[in-house]
């Protein structure tokens, strides 16, 4: 008797959490007031990443200019577009929110998304090039196939954006936000390839070898952070297409647009642009190659 009154009192309770918890998520979602603030403080928080970014940017021009555009240096202007973009977006999303026709709208949305994978993609070329040439493998055919690539996947979302435009019908934008999550489950998997190769490649060197341990690390914990980053990617927008509860159109959702740009952009951008803070060399820079 009085184990099922103890289960009864913990379901009862459990029941009221689970209330209380959607009370208050809808409160929040119902409140212009409360939106603002989620979509204000998203701003606040990429303007703070874009000025991480723009500052790392600035030092190693002045430590490397003689370099041109390295990838170092395209990583990081491309990090200072894709945060300026988005601090723009939320701080004016009412404007966001009213341009015709819809799908300029999407567009908006929808470029930094793919610019942050051209972003990462990046660091997945360099330490491809990095691993293949320690084991004295032709890198010749890496960087036109990176372009090829990401040519590829701006072109198809731009036939998606057209289509979508023309007859915007629920199984094309469905497709639309699928082929997103394929994109960002291809970066998870190239992270997952070649960080995971060169970190095993890493630790077969010598221990006495000059920065080992330290580079062992910043390539564990990016590669950790990059595939988490878009396999939580992957997984959210495959609710977000099948699932009207997991809607992250701009104005549906502030609260769950807030755990999302927070958890699969802000916070991986943040730990990344930290562990790779380290300026190039002043007289050598040879692991990063200019972008031709």
């Amino acid at each position: 008797m009085g184990r099922a009154l103890f289960d009864l009192f913990n379901d009862e309770a459990s029941m009221y959490a689970l209330k209380s918890a959607y009370d208050w998520w809808e409160e929040f979602n119902n409140s212009p007031i409360l939106q603002d603030w989620s979509f204000y403080v998203l701003a606040a928080l990429y303007g703070v990443v874009t000025l991480v970014a723009l500052v790392q940017l600035i030092r190693i021009q002045l430590r490397a200019q003689e370099y041109g555009w390295t990838t170092q240096k395209v990583f990081h202007f491309l990090n200072v577009l894709v945060n300026g973009v988005r601090c723009s977006i939320f701080v004016f999303h009412h404007d966001v929110q009213q341009l015709k026709p819809e799908i300029v709208q999407h567009v908006l949305l929808d470029v930094p998304s793919l610019a942050f994978f051209t972003t990462y993609a990046l660091l997945v070329l360099f330490w491809a090039e990095i691993y293949y040439q320690a084991r004295g493998v032709s890198t010749d055919g890496l960087r036109p196939t990176f372009f090829a690539i990401n040519g590829i996947i701006y072109a198809i979302q731009i036939v998606l954006w057209l289509i979508t435009w023309w007859k915007p019908i629920s199984a094309i934008v469905i497709l639309s936000k699928m082929f997103f999550a394929g994109v960002s489950l291809l970066a998870a998997l190239g992270f997952l390839l070649y960080g995971g190769r060169l970190f095993l490649m890493l630790q077969r060197f010598p221990v006495e070898s000059k920065g080992r341990l330290k580079k062992l690390q910043e390539v564990g914990y990016v590669t950790t952070i990059c595939f988490a980053c878009f396999l939580v990617r992957c997984i959210m927008i495959c609710f977000n297409a099948f699932d009207e509860a997991a809607n992250l159109d701009l104005m549906e959702h502030p609260v769950l647009n807030f755990i999302y740009y927070s958890l699969v952009e802000i916070l991986p951008s943040s730990l990344v642009l930290i562990i790779l803070r380290k300026l190039p060399s002043k007289r050598a820079i040879t692991p990063y190659h200019p972008i031709h």
